[in-house]
């Protein structure tokens, strides 16, 4: 029975390791095709180029951006904004967006090849006039270096194990 039971999950294991999963199907633009130009700062134009051979040479590339605030792509401005271009002979094309006055936290860009089927997606993070980024909580409490503590662990295991060996000597030396 335990045999069944352990082949049964060895096989449910492998089932789920063995299936590529959904992500796999699509074509994805590499991180590193990515570069962002500008500074996201409330009201400024950030760049987003996706680089040589992001997307087949000549498609029709979607582009949508969202966000908490309205951005503007050239002459349109929504919460959900959405405009087409098509790629170099290269298969590089860029959008420019404009953030709004008011822009806070992030905005996620997502370019889609209508031919391939090729998703890229960048996010820009509005950085507050302090130059300090608006995203995340603050930091709080104590950070102690990893070193520390696992220098403070390993003397607390070694006078562990020096109490266990002195026990066992004294009762060694009890019985003899």
């Amino acid at each position: 029975m335990a045999k069944k039971a352990f082949a049964a999950i060895v096989l449910a294991i492998l089932a789920i390791f063995a299936v590529p999963s959904a992500a796999s199907a699509a074509g994805y633009v590499p991180v590193i095709n990515i570069t962002i130009t500008g500074t996201a700062i409330p009201g400024a134009t950030v760049n987003i180029i996706f680089n040589t051979g992001s997307f087949t040479p000549g498609e029709t590339v979607a582009f949508g951006v969202n966000g908490a605030d309205t951005a503007t792509l050239g002459s349109v401005k929504a919460a959900t904004v959405t405009t087409t271009k098509v790629a170099s002979a290269q298969g590089a094309t860029s959008l420019a967006v404009t953030l709004p006055k008011n822009a806070t936290g992030s905005y996620n860009v997502t370019a889609t090849g209508l031919t391939s089927g090729v998703v890229g997606t960048a996010t820009i993070t509005t950085i507050a006039a302090d130059g300090v980024s608006n995203t995340g909580l603050a930091s709080t409490g104590y950070e102690a270096p990893v070193l520390l503590i696992w220098s403070a662990a390993g003397a607390l295991l070694l006078g562990l194990s020096l109490i266990v060996v002195l026990m066992i000597v004294r009762r060694q030396r009890a019985t003899a």
